[in-house]
């Protein structure tokens, strides 16, 4: 497979070896059966060897276009020397599990990771209570029962988990001989969510947490966080106040400016805010009945044309904004039965 430049010329997600900048190739892989199409990883080199962001889905498909795109550039999977891991997601992390074991390639992951990795690789623990039990509480039981409906009487693969060598903090660290990278913690999609910052190159490796076309999940993770959507706009704001950089997110294009699309990103859920408390206003007392009444998607779809999965995601992104919003004192809230309620002040 022979590179070529990443001018934008070809879909994002076509498979293939982009040249992004020099000792910087990104490397779109394949996902099973998910709507974001592919996940971006790429490949950081110089005469001292071999770095990724990122590995991929722990899939046969992904392992051999990354074999043959590193190819392009003179490599094998045995001369990665480390992966550097933006979250741990299994479209991120897994299938560095998997070539660890056949390589021994050390894996680094952002520290605050390690609850939600611990719980899913417990076996007495199910990761999918912790969504359930969300759900219950923003009064989405009908959500909840098809959730039930879909993980009852399955395995979940848990050998495709495990520790890294490695818990990242933030900081600056030399990667390879002619390549230093600053380690940025940016919770919010994930707790322990880390973006890789080349500040001589000019570039950010920004995992989930600023992407070009989407606005990426809030707290979607085994371990639940507190305020996820105050850690994730107070992590765009942290970026934001960083130099400008390219971004190099993990789905998507290659894009000019981390900061334009971190305003973007901050004024979309400034507006979701408002329509959020619009919709208690309208009537709305629980996060699942406010999801009833916004739009989702850019077609402003609505949440019964959502998969359960999706469905899921939009009412637990319902609640993070009026959860949000009563830390703020904009919102009033109480529990009963486990349910949370919400009123105007």
């Amino acid at each position: 497979m022979e590179a070529v430049a990443d001018d934008g010329a070809r879909p994002w997600d076509e498979p293939g070896l982009y040249e992004v900048a020099p000792g910087v190739h990104r490397i779109p892989l394949p996902l099973p059966n998910d709507g974001l199409r592919a996940v971006n990883v790429y490949a950081v080199t110089d005469e001292s060897g071999l770095v990724m962001i990122d590995s991929g889905w722990a899939l046969d498909a992904a392992r051999e276009q990354l074999a043959a795109a590193l190819k392009g550039i003179g490599a094998e999977l045995g001369d990665i020397s480390q992966f550097l891991v933006t979250h741990v997601h299994r479209d991120h992390y897994t299938q560095a599990v998997a070539l660890r074991r056949e390589f021994g390639t050390k894996i680094a992951l952002g520290e605050h990771e390690e609850n939600s990795l611990r719980i899913t690789m417990d076996p007495d623990r199910e990761p999918v209570n912790t969504h359930l039990r969300l759900m219950l509480q923003s009064g989405a039981e009908p959500v909840a029962r098809k959730l039930q409906e879909i993980f009852a009487g399955g395995r979940r693969e848990r050998s495709i988990w495990d520790l890294p060598d490695e818990w990242l903090t933030a900081g600056r660290r030399t990667v390879l001989s002619a390549r230093e990278l600053d380690i940025v913690p940016t919770p919010g999609h994930t707790a322990g969510h880390v973006v890789f910052d080349d500040g001589a190159a000019g570039l950010m490796f920004t995992g989930d947490h600023v992407l070009p076309h989407i606005t990426p999940s809030i707290g979607f993770q085994p371990g639940a966080s507190e305020l996820p959507l105050r850690d994730f706009l107070d992590s765009l704001r942290l970026v934001r106040g960083m130099p400008d950089r390219r971004m190099l997110p993990a789905h998507g294009a290659v894009s000019p400016s981390v900061h334009a699309r971190v305003d973007e990103l901050l004024a979309h859920h400034d507006e979701r805010l408002t329509l959020s408390a619009e919709a208690i206003a309208d009537g709305a007392t629980t996060a699942y009945e406010a999801a009833l009444k916004l739009g989702w998607t850019r077609r402003k779809r609505k949440l019964a044309d959502l998969d359960p999965f999706n469905q899921m995601l939009a009412v637990s992104e319902t609640k993070a904004h009026l959860d949000l919003l009563t830390y703020q004192g904009r919102m009033n809230v109480s529990e009963v039965d486990g349910t949370r309620y919400y009123s105007l002040p």
